[in-house]
């Protein structure tokens, strides 16, 4: 059950923070889309809606106004990380997949059942999730059983999720599934199955005119 544990707190610290983006209002080549995996959409309302849940849930848990905005504050990029989450859990179900990999709703009960009693129970642990690893309520056994698929699938490589071996598996899911990110949510790298800032070296040309002409 640790080693489970760990695999949580290593696929959630994969979630890296960014500085804030571009605010293009879509993808020219799939309008309305926050992103594009394979042949699944991921509508800018599906991922609003996701990060809603993970607000709501603050709220309710931070009812003081004055604390809650300061939980706002220090999860300030919780779209982007979002979509980022929402990104690779299709690419390590579709790395799963292509290695056999199954999970049964017997072995996410078991493993909530395990982390319940670590944590102080149920309503605990789901305090954990959502002030740890931005996890609403609702979503923790989608989550669990991508923390199982993902240990399974670095059992089934002979390795664990902290190895290269098993980023590899993710960076080729990555690459087959083609993945597109609408602009303003920054671009997906392949080889690190991970979102990163979009390159915009035509913003910086153009803050440095700004600054010599009023100079």
């Amino acid at each position: 059950m640790h080693r489970r544990r760990r695999s949580a707190l290593l696929l959630t610290a994969a979630i890296a923070a960014a500085a804030p983006l571009l605010t293009a209002c879509g993808n020219d080549a799939h309008p309305g889309a926050a992103a594009v995996v394979g042949d699944q959409r991921i509508t800018v309302a599906q991922l609003e809606h996701r990060v809603d849940e993970v607000r709501e849930a603050q709220r309710a848990a931070v009812p003081d106004e004055e604390q809650y905005q300061q939980v706002v504050a220090r999860t300030g990029s919780l779209t982007r990380d979002t979509l980022h989450g929402m990104v690779l859990d299709q690419v390590l179900h579709r790395a799963a997949d292509d290695a056999g990999v199954t999970v049964s709703r017997k072995e996410v009960r078991e493993m909530r059942a395990g982390l319940e009693e670590q944590a102080g129970g149920a309503k605990e642990l789901e305090t954990v999730w959502l002030q740890q690893y931005g996890v609403a309520p609702e979503r923790l056994e989608d989550n669990l059983r991508i923390q199982l698929e993902a240990q399974k699938l670095a059992d089934s490589l002979g390795t664990d999720t902290s190895r290269p071996e098993f980023w590899q598996a993710l960076s080729k899911a990555s690459d087959r599934l083609d993945i597109d990110l609408n602009p303003r949510y920054g671009d997906w790298d392949v080889q690190k199955s991970s979102r990163v800032d979009t390159k915009t070296p035509w913003v910086r040309e153009i803050t440095a005119a700004q600054v010599q002409q009023s100079a």
